[in-house]
Parts: structure tokens; sequence; C-alpha cells
């Protein structure tokens, strides 16, 4: 068996399981179905094993391809940072940087900073997916994912940006006539708009020295922050909101926060990536960039 590697034949067999098919791979590799399975065919009498089983319908990974997969994959990420410790000697971000982030938090807040980094790297073009989804950034070819929440320990690189701090908010127009809010226990007389999590409505609201479950249900259950704020506006309740989220309508008197000091306790906020040792240029210069947008009192920097 020749074991010598081939890193082309390597990038395109990885390309066809991540995209699950030879059609796929091809339009990401940017060639044509045939040659994709010529060089997968050539790679499995190369290698003497089978890679792939093929049906009409369907094409699966054998047991010995997905070692190979996980193998070349490993393989293929440290050839790209070796190229990237080379390119970090000229400094100058550069190429396609790919970066996904959660929907809301993307659209409300990571749009900036791409803004702000196409303005500062003329050389970098920008590929950027929104999903709630939690990405394979390795198998999926992002160079950057910008995470709100705890971290699960994927042992990829992360760089802590800050935290994205909440506060409880309603209209005056909505509070007029109400029942008096001086104290958590005040909540189970108002109207309450949740955001649900995993189905479950309640909040767990904290200030200095103690912690409250408000398990009352709400007047509206919703999955998406964004919604919550558009019911605060139309006068319907009370909302936990980022502060990022409410504080433009504080200033402007069309919210107000309520309960001072109480909400839920802060989500961090992360840059993830591949690795903190080879970073291309253009990963650590968005990164940077990341930090030290992350500012204000809306949003804690670090």
């Amino acid at each position: 068996m020749n074991t010598s590697i081939d890193l082309p034949e390597m990038k395109v067999f990885a390309a066809v399981v991540t995209d699950g098919s030879f059609t796929a791979a091809a339009e990401r590799l940017g060639t044509d179905k045939a040659r994709v399975s010529r060089i997968v065919r050539r790679m499995e009498e190369k290698l003497g094993a089978r890679l792939l089983t093929r049906s009409t319908r369907r094409l699966n990974v054998t047991e010995v391809g997905r070692d190979y997969f996980e193998r070349a994959v490993c393989i293929l990420t440290a050839a790209e940072a070796a190229e990237a410790a080379v390119a970090q000697q000229s400094r100058e971000p550069k190429g396609l940087l790919k970066i996904t982030a959660g929907s809301e938090f993307g659209t409300m807040v990571v749009d900036d900073w791409i803004a702000a980094f196409l303005r500062l790297a003329p050389k970098v073009t920008v590929e950027m997916e929104y999903t709630n989804r939690l990405v394979d950034i390795i198998h999926e070819g992002f160079d950057v994912a910008i995470r709100v929440g705890t971290l699960e320990d994927s042992g990829l690189s992360a760089r802590k940006l800050g935290e994205v701090v909440y506060g409880l908010y309603a209209t005056s127009d909505y509070l007029s006539g109400r029942p008096v809010l001086s104290a958590v226990s005040d909540l189970k007389h108002h109207d309450l708009i949740m955001k649900t999590t995993r189905g479950r409505a309640n909040w767990f609201l904290i200030n200095s020295t103690s912690t409250e479950k408000i398990t009352a249900p709400p007047r509206c259950a919703v999955n998406s922050m964004i919604a919550a704020k558009n019911l605060v506006l139309e006068g319907l309740g009370i909302a936990q909101l980022p502060r990022f989220m409410a504080e433009p309508y504080v200033a402007n008197g069309r919210l107000s926060c309520v309960l001072p000091g109480w909400a839920e306790n802060p989500a961090p906020v992360h840059a993830v990536f591949a690795s903190s040792r080879y970073m291309d240029p253009k990963v650590r210069s968005f990164v940077d960039l990341c930090v030290s947008m992350f500012t204000g009192d809306d949003i804690h920097a670090e």
C-alpha cells in the first residue's frame, strides 16, 4: 500500500463526508461530481480499503472511512495551522473569514463587529451564518463562532469577550394604574412576558444577596428575545431583556427598568476557534476587534 499523504485528495474526501454527497462536495470545491468520484475511488484503491458505500439513494461512510475521515481532519487542520503560522509573518488579514453566531445576538451585535472589521481589513471577505444550533466549526469549516452562554468542554480554543447583562423592563403606559411594583413578590400581580427555555417559562432573578424563582404563568411565552421586546413595547407586560437590547428604548423614554438590581445571571460571550497557537491573522484581528467593541454599560467587557 502506498502510504504517501496527498493533501488535496484528503481534502476532497473530507468534503464528501462533511457534505454527505459527491455533488455537494464538488460544489464546495468548485469542481465536478465525476472528478470527485474518481478521486475517492483512486484513494480507495491506493489505501486498499472501502471508505464509502454507495447506492442510488444515499452515501454511507464505512467504519474504516470514518476513522480515516477523523484522522484526515486532524492532518488538514495541522496543515492549515502550519500555513497560518507562516502567514502570520506578514500580519496582514486576508482571505475568506467564515463566522457563525446565534440569530438574535448575531443580527443585533455581531453585525456591527463585521461591518467594522470589513472596513478595517479590505483584503478579507466574510461569510456569515446565523443559526441557533451548535455548529461543529472544525467539520463545517468555520473560523470563528460567537457563542453566548456557558461553553461546553469541546477541546476548542476560546476567548471570553465579555458578558450580556439583563434587566426587567416595561412601558410607562403598562405600569400606570397597575399594582405597585416594589418587590419581586409583586410580580405575581403583573402580566409577564417570558422567553421559554426548553419549554419552561420561569425566571431565576438574582440580586447581590438572594435568588428568587418566578414561576407565575406568563401572559405570553415566546422563544425569541426580539419577540419579547416587541410585546413589551406594545405595553403588554414586563419582560426580562438584555440591556443592549432594552437600553436604547430607555434612553428615548419608551421603556423603564423595573426592580433595578434584579435579573438573571449575566451570560458570558466567547469567541471560539480551532487554535490559539497558530491563529490566522484574519481570525486574530477579528477576535481582537470583537474585544475592543464589546464595551459600554449595556454589555460588560472583560
